[in-house]
């Protein structure tokens, strides 16, 4: 789809990027298409295993709230880990209450996810979507994840299709949720958002059925899905199932968290670690409707871009 140029505004607050081509290709990319990229020193600092130092990736957020600050687009580089550590200095009402007078589409996803949901808890708009390496650094471009990218960011109302489980599902609420590891590991603190009446999509990589299901309890037991009205299952990408495992499988964790919660649990988005991935707004308003084997979730009531 034909886009107007944009400025796109580089941040790395978790893992050093070591596909450091990949991520030059990304920036090229946009480059091509008119974009601007600011910020692309980010690209190859790193300390340690990070980014940079604690300071330096927490730098990275704090300016987001900069009053000029200009910038339609925010874009982590890539995830891995690092974020977590932010948290306890990330001034996300700050940055909240800057989005509210100058919106900026803020997307990512993978570790990402904890800083979203700090931002979701503060009432603030991000978008789960694709990053600069991983997706438009990739050696071949999605269309498919591209023109989902564009279409969340710049459509007031949009609708998803896929095809699913055959069921009867007909639920409204607020669309949330992203990385599932990040989400299990902000049970219990300040940073999760106590959504009430919501559609929680999740998707992860390199995660057995076995520990999917053990951070689904986990939510389930510290009462978060006890307030959701759905369950969308995204990708759950990396993983190769053995003899030990005996016939379990995924659908086995739907199955248990079905019994469990007696949530409605529509598989098959395609969402995520994936090279396809449609781009989520979390906050937004959502209706989730399964007819028979057809999905769909309508989203609205987003910021877009002018």
């Amino acid at each position: 789809m034909s886009v107007s140029p944009r400025s796109f505004h580089l941040i790395a607050p978790s893992g050093y990027c070591q596909n450091q081509q990949a991520a030059q290709l990304g920036v090229q990319r946009l480059r091509d298409q008119g974009h601007k990229i600011n910020n692309v020193q980010v690209i190859s600092r790193r300390d340690s295993r990070f980014a940079g130092s604690d300071s330096a990736r927490l730098q990275d957020l704090q300016d987001l709230a900069q009053e000029d600050l200009q910038a339609d687009i925010v874009m982590p580089v890539r995830g891995g880990y690092g974020a977590t550590r932010l948290l306890p200095h990330f001034d996300s009402a700050r940055l909240a209450a800057r989005l509210r007078e100058q919106p900026m589409a803020i997307c990512g996803h993978s570790d990402f996810t904890v800083i979203q949901m700090a931002l979701l808890q503060q009432g603030a708009f991000t978008f789960s979507g694709p990053m600069l390496a991983g997706n438009f650094g990739a050696e071949t471009l999605s269309e498919f994840t591209i023109e989902h990218f564009w279409r969340a960011l710049t459509s007031p109302k949009l609708t998803l299709e896929w095809q699913t489980e055959p069921q009867q599902v007909s639920v409204s609420g607020t669309v949330w949720g992203g990385n599932l590891a990040m989400l299990a590991s902000l049970a219990g603190t300040p940073w999760m958002p106590q959504i009430q009446d919501g559609i929680l999509v999740i998707e992860d990589i390199n995660e057995h059925p076995f520990r999917v299901e053990r951070m689904l309890l986990q939510l389930a037991q510290q009462g978060v899905l006890a307030r959701q009205k759905a369950i969308v299952t995204g990708s759950f990408t990396g993983v190769k199932l053995t003899e030990y495992d005996n016939g379990y499988d995924f659908d086995s964790v739907w199955t248990l968290i079905r019994q469990i919660t007696g949530l409605p649990i529509v598989t098959g988005l395609e969402f995520g670690h994936h090279w396809n991935t449609v781009t989520l707004p979390l906050g937004a308003q959502g209706h989730l409707q399964v007819n028979g084997t057809a999905g769909s979730l309508t989203l609205s009531g987003h910021p877009t871009l002018r």
